[in-house]
């Protein structure tokens, strides 16, 4: 029960959740679609993800290519993918963080 009042209306808290639910897998859709880059050294080690954090595309300028140094190039390419998952991963907060919350309120589901 609930305080001050009657039981909740189940078909209601049930299609709440459903909405919810289809605004989630609408979201995780929309992340799925969009594109972010990152880069490193000035431009020159581009990468691309999606906002759901899958690695897309990689684009390394010619002059980042020194066969004595592929170190520096590994590590500019680590820290373009770096760059554009950690916006990504800020995108899913903003797009899944609220909506996870407004699961959080419907009793029985595990958020």
């Amino acid at each position: 029960m609930i305080p001050g009042g009657g039981q909740p209306n189940m078909q209601q808290l049930l299609k709440q959740a459903q909405k919810m639910q289809q605004d989630l897998a609408a979201a995780q859709q929309e992340l799925a679609e969009t594109e972010i880059e990152g880069t490193a050294g000035g431009g020159l080690v581009k990468a691309t993800v999606t906002g759901a954090g899958e690695l897309r595309g990689l684009v390394i300028d010619p002059k980042a290519v020194d066969p004595e140094d592929t170190e520096t190039l590994a590590d500019l390419v680590v820290a373009a993918v770096h760059n554009a998952t950690a916006s990504a991963q800020e995108l899913q907060q903003n797009k899944l963080g609220p909506l996870a919350q407004g699961l959080g309120g419907i009793p029985g589901l595990p958020f």
